[in-house]
């Protein structure tokens, strides 16, 4: 008899594999992403992320809630007494540190003229704390100077040295007293023992070659 011919009630199953071409390209694409994995792991790019989503975090509020009681890495050091943390500060990408109650001898032209053992007391700074970490800690008030620079009692990475202290202790840098601060007695006694024990600039240093506020102490000594 004539008509349609049968077909079972069944559809045709669905060919499970994928056609070559469509192959390739899938495989392509698994390649193309083990290889970025691969070099985002190779090159520390996913720690990076990750540290700096931490910096973000750590950054926000007062200087307190930002820097206090917390540990950075000193990427940089200007001087005897100031020094670059890798904490973003407004604009910048780095915050400036002044350390409280220690002055050493200037080596740039530009902030007046160089005083002796300026070079010595900045690569004493430098050997302590560059390229390592160091813990910020703050006054209650007073956190920056007219500069905006951060200001601190830094400590080194052994969690006991305060390099303000120690740069006074090994005759690097004078007791700063033009301002008080809950330290300034206890660095006043600390230089006076590096004085007698001719520390460091206390070996030779002469009254014209201290900074002007030192000579000017020295006067009324």
């Amino acid at each position: 008899m004539g008509g349609k011919p049968r077909t079972s009630g069944r559809s045709r199953r669905p060919d499970i594999w994928l056609p070559f071409w469509r192959r390739r390209w899938v495989g392509l694409v698994f390649l193309l992403v083990l290889v970025t994995a691969v070099i985002a792991e190779r090159f520390g790019l996913l720690d990076r992320l990750g540290r700096s989503q931490e910096t973000t975090v750590v950054i926000a509020g007062t200087d307190h809630d930002r820097y206090n009681n917390r540990t950075f890495t000193c990427i940089k050091v200007i001087d005897g007494d100031t020094l670059h943390i890798d904490a973003p500060d407004g604009k910048k990408s780095y915050t400036a540190v002044r350390l409280i109650g220690v002055d050493t001898p200037e080596i740039d032209k530009s902030l007046g003229r160089p005083t002796y053992f300026g070079a010595e007391a900045s690569e004493f700074t430098r050997s302590q704390a560059e390229g390592k970490p160091v813990r910020i800690v703050l006054k209650e008030k007073e956190t920056r100077d007219r500069f905006r620079r951060l200001l601190a009692y830094v400590y080194l990475d052994d969690g006991l040295t305060m390099l303000n202290e120690e740069i006074i202790a090994q005759g690097y840098g004078y007791a700063y007293t033009s301002y008080s601060h809950p330290w300034m007695q206890r660095f006043v006694d600390i230089e006076k023992r590096a004085r007698r024990q001719q520390r460091g600039l206390w070996k030779d240093v002469t009254p014209d070659q201290m900074p002007e506020w030192r000579r000017k102490f020295e006067e009324f000594r």
